[in-house]
């Protein structure tokens, strides 16, 4: 997700406001800690405009 954000020029703030989750709850997210229902990645998805199995594809930044 971070390569999302990062290629939109969001702060995790601003993401996390489209999305629809607490930027802390975005941070985490995006630095591995937490994990996503595939019902909320699906959800995410929508909302970003991405295909969920890309939010899931790990590459580097």
């Amino acid at each position: 997700m971070r390569r999302h954000r990062q290629q939109r020029g969001l702060s995790q703030e601003a993401f996390a406001e489209v999305v629809g989750v607490h930027r802390t709850y975005m941070g985490g997210l995006e630095r591995g800690e937490r994990n996503l229902t595939l019902r909320s990645v699906e959800r995410i998805a929508e909302r970003i405009g991405a295909d969920p199995i890309a939010l899931m594809q790990e590459q580097d930044c």
